[in-house]
């Protein structure tokens, strides 16, 4: 077999993951919850939309579920290096599942209003800011090594298998029933899941007896000596943000204004979700080396439907580019994130994905509250258009530099620190 190509069953990697019986546990929880997240997204869009809020009150909803992920990530990050990870991620269920089931709640009975869903999302970011963390800190400790990137497949194909489903039934019932019910079918999701996560057995040699503020200033510390790791974060910032004003919060507006209303949305992230499974596939069949040429490349394909709206094109054309862009984000996520778990220790896992995730976060909340005023005085394609031009340069400009262009080349290209030493880039 040439080099760069790994087939998902060799050695039998996808029968022992299956055999065992703490990735089972993980697996069956991770999609159980995102069952009901796949759906949710629609519901919520539209309900904001229902009651008046417009593209501003949306804007308002999106950057509430954002901002307490990004003021709690570091603290959860810390937390899931410190305590069972089991643990953190049976009670971000619960406690997620409890704002939803609230949530669909209010929407029902007709009383829900934006400051009110506002509240609840901004339940549902504090629970993402442990439980991201902690999830993926977890794997590595249930799986060895030479498994992770099959298990980060294996996990993704059927989580976005799922999600291919989800949005088109969410904006289906949104059609026929109200979002109240799909917003109430995710509360239940999270709750089904933490039952089953609580039979997952982790081991316990992460807990370590030290002070939050030391664990905090270590796991920094360890961030800003991986030069490869924080220039990747601030290429995903801005990649993230463009993507999520876009898609999330402007892809509603968007649909609602055309005659496919919440059911062309729906294809929409039905097309997205369709790709990221067939990501995952491609992820098993074939290995890149390079792992960050492979992100760069991924990212740069969620220019493609922002441009489509752009250019006003037909939703086929639409639902096709969301697709291609679900293949890239994919192939980009299991490649990254097998990357990651093999070059960080595992007692930094948490901390280093805390720190990740809030240097992409960050700058969101501020977008989506920008986003929904400038779309108002200069029309939702110009800002549209301003998502795609930051896309493609914040995709290029890391490929510039030799050592991201690098990353992911064999454990002896390494020198200290995380850093790779100066080789040459093989072809191919």
């Amino acid at each position: 077999m040439r080099q760069g190509v790994a087939h998902p069953f060799r050695h039998g990697v996808a029968a022992r993951l299956w055999r065992n019986p703490a990735f089972r546990c993980y697996f069956a929880g991770r999609v159980l919850s995102t069952c009901g997240s796949a759906v949710s997204p629609v519901a919520l869009a539209f309900a904001v939309l229902h009651i008046g809020g417009g593209v501003s009150g949306l804007g308002v909803v999106l950057a509430a579920s954002v901002g307490p992920q990004i003021l709690l990530l570091m603290l959860g990050g810390v937390l899931a290096d410190r305590l069972p990870r089991g643990r953190v991620l049976v009670v971000s269920q619960l406690v997620a599942g409890i704002a939803q089931l609230t949530c669909a709640g209010l929407v029902l009975g007709g009383s829900a209003g934006v400051w009110q869903l506002a509240v609840l999302a901004a339940v549902g970011g504090a629970t993402s800011a442990f439980f991201t963390p902690a999830a993926q800190g977890v794997l590595p400790q249930i799986v060895a090594e030479d498994e992770l990137r099959e298990a980060n497949a294996l996990l993704r194909l059927v989580m976005n298998v799922a999600k291919v489903a989800g949005p088109a039934v969410g904006g289906l019932v949104v059609v026929l029933v109200g979002p109240g019910w799909a917003i109430a079918f995710d509360g239940l999701s999270f709750l089904v899941s933490a039952v089953v996560l609580a039979f997952l057995r982790v081991p316990l040699g992460q807990v370590r007896p030290s002070r939050l503020a030391a664990d905090l200033g270590d796991g920094w510390r360890e961030f800003v000596s991986r030069r490869w790791l924080w220039i990747m974060v601030g290429q995903g910032s801005a990649c993230v943000l463009a993507w999520l004003v876009g898609f999330q919060l402007l892809g509603p507006v968007y649909a609602a204004s055309s005659p496919s209303g919440p059911a062309g949305y729906g294809l929409m992230a039905s097309g997205f979700a369709a790709g990221l499974v067939s990501g995952s596939l491609v992820a098993l069949l074939w290995k890149p080396q390079r792992a960050a040429v492979t992100v760069c490349c991924g990212l740069g394909s969620m220019a493609l439907p922002l441009a489509a709206m752009t250019a006003q094109a037909p939703l086929p054309v639409v639902v096709a580019a969301m697709a291609v862009t679900g293949v890239g984000m994919d192939m980009s996520i299991v490649s990254w994130s097998a990357h990651v778990q093999r070059t960080i220790p595992n007692e930094l896992q948490a901390r280093m994905s805390s720190f990740s995730t809030l240097g992409q976060l960050l700058p969101v909340p501020v977008g989506y509250l920008l986003a929904g005023p400038l779309a108002d005085r200069f029309g939702v394609t110009a800002v549209l258009g301003g998502c795609v031009c930051l896309i493609l340069a914040a995709s290029t400009v890391p490929m510039l530099l030799a050592e991201i262009r690098v990353l992911g080349l064999p454990a002896d290209t390494w020198g200290p620190a995380g850093r790779p030493v100066p080789v040459p880039v093989p072809a191919g």
